[in-house]
């Protein structure tokens, strides 16, 4: 275990203002209207299964009269900043925070966000028992659940049928990284504007390094040994960033340094790319997004791999009550909803069973409906999930825990730094020796100073 490192948030200057903050949301009445209406403000990240959440919200305000919800969508990169800052002072701008499984150990150990136990026992409806195991786990912190799971997550491969076809190329339920590159290279069509894949290139921790640090584990590459030295440098943390970096600039879309998620999934849905390998939530929006010819040939593989088993990664986007909410109770009323089995059937009747957040209850792969929309992807998203392994995502022995991050508060600081590196090994505007030689000194220094190395 790290020192006081471990401990240390590198947003720490955030909390400049703490005392005006506090003093501004320690009136009891904040948030209450004229008519002695509740109003909770939630903060979401500006994807598709929460913008359906936030089209709904009128059947949670029917069922809990006096209960205002107010939103406040951010895409991911910004919510991440906006929220860590509004609880690290204690501003109480938010009730109600959507949160990553990154940040839940963290947050639970600064007490920024309150333990969610005690409103679950009570709440039997909402039944702890339904949600994935897996899932449960990483939104939770020495025991205790502190975000109730929205949607859970692994990585696969979504792929073009015709297009393999046409090219003459299989991809078979479980490829290798080797295989995927070849069939890139075949489905690749300039001319007719398809790119062979589309991978994250987007600078930042939780978009090209996402994708990437998961073909560094199937590598064998890892972040740092057990000793925590960093492993940026090592021959298999090269080999993988060198591989995805060439298979990006040889088959892979445009400018794909500007493109993280988003930029990929109006890639696949639009025609342009034969391949894309990213989340498992994205399955649905896919299916739903994309034209007719698409729709009708995609198909879903497992996340490629090299010398590991696996390669998906784990995640979980949960909701989370800050510590500074002055309406706890509230906040917790519309969890509950959110992140209910009702709430599952409700998005699949209301806005399409391609709609409904998977990968967070095990009851939502028995509903009819969603078997019958999910059929091409539920089962492989499931084994996904379950195979994802945060303790041990790699070949050999690491000190932390996380499949496509390390579980550590210094990991948005180095994560965001290395990321900037690769996207300039993607532009072409260093090489990835110069990249990987420079996160390696920058995360040498970030893990010193914060007391990991002696």
């Amino acid at each position: 275990m790290p020192r006081n490192g471990r401990r240390q948030l590198i947003t720490a200057t955030l909390v400049v203002g703490t005392l005006t903050a506090a003093a501004a949301c320690s009136d009891p009445t904040a948030g209450q209207d004229a008519s002695g209406n509740t109003t909770i403000t939630v903060a979401l990240a500006a994807n598709p299964q929460m913008k359906t959440a936030e089209s709904l919200i009128s059947d949670f305000e029917k069922k809990n009269p006096g209960i205002k919800v107010k939103f406040t969508t951010l895409p991911e990169n910004d919510l991440r900043p906006a929220v860590t800052k509004d609880v690290a002072t204690k501003a109480g701008q938010y009730d109600v925070a959507m949160i990553g499984s990154y940040e839940v150990p963290i947050w639970a150990k600064n007490g920024w966000i309150v333990p969610l136990d005690d409103y679950v026992a009570k709440d039997t409806a909402w039944d702890s028992n339904d949600v994935l195991q897996p899932i449960k786990d990483i939104v939770s912190a020495d025991g205790k659940l502190y975000a109730a799971p929205f949607y859970g997550s692994s990585s696969f491969l979504f792929y073009r049928k015709d297009l393999a076809r046409k090219a003459g190329v299989t991809i078979p339920q479980k490829p290798t990284w080797e295989q995927v590159a070849a069939a890139a290279a075949k489905m690749d069509d300039k001319k007719d504007g398809v790119s062979g894949i589309c991978l994250r290139g987007l600078p930042g921790w939780g978009q090209n390094l996402a994708s990437l640090t998961t073909v560094i584990n199937t590598f064998g590459g890892r972040w740092f040994d057990e000793q925590w030295h960093p492993q940026l440098t090592s021959p298999e943390t090269e080999k993988a960033v060198q591989f995805y970096v060439d298979l990006l600039r040889s088959h892979g879309q445009q400018d794909a340094a500007k493109d993280g998620w988003e930029g990929c999934l109006q890639q696949i849905t639009q025609g342009k790319t034969a391949m894309w390998y990213d989340d498992t939530v994205f399955a649905g929006s896919a299916l739903q997004q994309a034209t007719s010819q698409v729709k009708n040939n995609l198909g879903f593989a497992l996340a490629p791999v090299e010398k590991t088993q696996a390669s998906g990664w784990l995640w979980s986007w949960g909701l989370g009550i800050t510590q500074s909410s002055q309406h706890k109770d509230a906040a917790w009323k519309f969890i509950s909803w959110a992140t209910s089995k009702d709430y599952i059937k409700l998005a699949g009747a209301k806005a399409g069973w391609d709609s409904v957040p998977p990968g967070s209850r095990t009851s939502t792969y028995s509903i009819p409906e969603y078997q019958t929309a999910a059929k091409s992807y539920a089962d492989l998203t499931l084994k996904s999930i379950n195979t994802a392994n945060p303790k041990q995502p790699t070949v050999k022995p690491v000190p932390y825990s996380g499949v496509q991050y390390v579980q550590i508060p210094e990991f948005t600081d180095i994560g965001d730094y290395v990321s900037q590196q690769i996207a300039g090994a993607i532009s072409g505007t260093q090489s990835v020796k110069q990249a990987l030689k420079k996160s390696q000194s920058y995360t040498e220094g970030v893990v010193k100073k914060a007391g990991y190395l002696n």
